[in-house]
């Protein structure tokens, strides 16, 4: 299918520009998998279970024509393209985080068509997670991620296991982050219900342990 470029809203007005750049569907999604750092198409395509390959390539298209995310080839042995965020498209992060705090309410019942990821936890608990300086590594049944902070607000986020030594372990299940994301549950109290296992004896795992 022909690349064919977004329409506008044609309107002098800040909203109605951002949704110019990420206001068509899937795009915000995309942004979402990217925020966990450089990804190929593959497996994009994997963590987008819904999204066409046609509807896929045009929104990557759409976001490197915008300047917020851009393709480029790994060296070998991998010599596979991957997708990343620019410094603008990064600047994201914030209305993705506030996207997911005011969607966490709908999480309430999860439908029988609903697909999951573990990363998708990832957004609604960086504000429970973030305590104290440090990386924490979450497992959960569907699979683990991994988020730093600088105690400070400051966050990043990766798919699987950390890359190096994490300062605190956190087990939970699906339920339990969904609870956390809606801010009914903190992971103190997920703790001492014993429906959350933190292990690790730095400050971060004593502050996630503590509250």
């Amino acid at each position: 299918m022909p690349y064919r470029p977004r329409r506008s809203y044609d309107q002098f007005c800040a909203a109605a520009r951002a949704l110019d750049a990420v206001g068509d569907r899937w795009t915000l999604l995309i942004v979402r998998e990217l925020l966990l750092g450089p990804r190929r198409y593959t497996d994009l395509h994997a963590d987008l279970p819904g999204v066409s390959t046609d509807v896929l390539a045009s929104r990557l298209k759409d976001l490197e024509q915008s300047g917020l995310a851009t393709r480029r080839r790994l060296p070998p042995p991998a010599a596979a393209a991957v997708y990343e965020l620019t410094a603008r498209g990064r600047e994201l992060t914030p209305v993705l985080r506030a996207l997911a705090a005011w969607g966490a309410p709908e999480l309430a019942e999860r439908r029988p068509t609903d697909a999951v990821r573990a990363h998708w936890f990832a957004l609604p608990l960086l504000d429970a997670l973030a305590l104290a300086e440090g990386l924490v590594e979450l497992s959960l049944e569907e699979g683990e991620f991994h988020v730093r902070t600088d105690g400070d607000g400051l966050v990043s986020y990766g798919d699987g296991l950390a890359p190096e030594a994490p300062d605190a372990r956190v087990t939970l299940d699906a339920g339990t982050a969904v609870e956390i994301g809606r801010g009914v549950l903190s992971v103190a109290d997920g703790v001492r219900a014993g429906r959350i296992a933190v292990t690790g004896d730095g400050p971060l795992a004593k502050a996630l342990r503590e509250g």
